[in-house]
């Protein structure tokens, strides 16, 4: 009898899997690798919602908790993949400049933005009115990361590189079967292929398409993320992310010529020296028509739950939200309301 079933090894599968690790629960991994957009993504943490000089819900609480997760997970399978690196909001104006102190003022935003204007000058890029920077920032990469944990769960004998078969979960008393493998708890994972999961794909998962570049740029000479209304994340030897397109129409991962020219467009506007575009990719973040999370267990099956909709800043939500899944099955700990599925109640009745 294993403990946990779990479906999916994106960020959020790879968490939960972590959880089990460390309070000695037996799991098995499925996945077939074929909606994850935790590859693609761009892996910043950062507190602050920068479009309007905001704080990301429950940052402390994730940063506190996700940042001594990902040292313990690196730790694990012997990778670093945690960078430190502050954030740079490029002001366009004083009015900007004036929103951020205001917003440095506010007790909950106070501990994460610095009220020191940088006017250091970057070759390539012109920058008028100076910077803010953010503070306890930096990004996963989520690539690297990915790769080696589910590498490690293949050397532990713990996935299995298939799609899973929803129609083959049977139903016991006080636990599921599938394929010959018993266990207590199946947890989905799986991203925005919950479209696919017969169990919870009522749910509002609405998908939102992003598009990224790498770019080579030898005279950008840039040492932090540079955020404006694209971000730029200097990754090595001359390299650089650029993202982030929002499409809520399209849900393929199929990269566009419509999202590379509107990247181009966004990035010619932060720099003026040339760049080579190396690589072009797409992929659909989980996201939740309310903005939170979808996290609980089956109205009718309390052997199986869900673990999903991590959006556009699923590598803070992550540790977090597995964290409060775990304690709830196994603690009974009630989740915060406002990522408990059970925030659907009416929805689940009409099943």
């Amino acid at each position: 009898m294993l403990d946990y079933i779990i479906v999916g090894s994106g960020l959020a599968g790879i968490c939960f899997s972590e959880l089990c690790f460390e309070n000695d629960k037996t799991f098995l991994v499925f996945d077939d690798y074929s909606t994850s957009s935790s590859k693609i993504a761009g892996g910043l943490y950062n507190p602050v919602i920068l479009k309007r000089f905001s704080q990301v819900w429950k940052a402390k609480e994730q940063l506190d908790y996700g940042l001594s997760f990902y040292e313990r997970i690196s730790n694990r399978i012997n990778l670093k993949f945690d960078y430190k690196i502050p954030i740079y909001r490029k002001f366009a104006s004083i009015e900007e400049q004036n929103n951020w102190f205001q917003a440095a003022d506010k007790p909950t935003l106070s501990p994460f933005l610095s009220t020191r204007i940088i006017h250091k000058q970057y070759q390539s890029i012109h920058s008028e009115f100076g910077f803010g920077e953010v503070l306890h920032t930096g990004y996963v990469d989520t690539a690297a990361l990915l790769d080696a944990y589910n590498a490690y769960l293949e050397s532990q004998m713990l996935f299995v590189n298939e799609t899973f078969d929803y129609s083959g979960v049977e139903f016991a008393d006080d636990h599921v079967v599938y394929k010959g493998y018993q266990a207590r708890h199946i947890v989905f994972a799986e991203g925005f292929g919950l479209q696919y999961n017969p169990f919870f794909n009522e749910f509002p998962l609405d998908g939102t398409k992003g598009e990224l570049l790498i770019i080579k740029a030898p005279d950008l000479d840039l040492d932090v993320v540079l955020k404006s209304s694209i971000f730029i994340l200097p990754i090595g030897d001359n390299m650089f992310k650029v993202g982030a397109t929002y499409n809520w129409d399209d849900k393929t991962s199929t990269p566009t010529e419509e999202g590379k020219q509107e990247l181009i467009e966004s990035l010619k506007e932060l720099i003026d020296c040339d760049f080579e575009i190396v690589k072009h990719f797409a992929g659909v973040r989980p996201t939740v028509k309310d903005r939170r999370p979808l996290v609980g267990t089956h109205s009718a099956h309390s052997t199986i739950h869900l673990l999903n909709g991590l959006g556009t800043r699923g590598v803070m939500l992550g540790p977090w939200l597995a964290k409060a899944l775990f304690e709830n099955i196994e603690g009974g700990i009630a989740l915060d309301l406002q990522i408990d599925i059970k925030r659907f109640d009416k929805m689940n009745k009409n099943r």
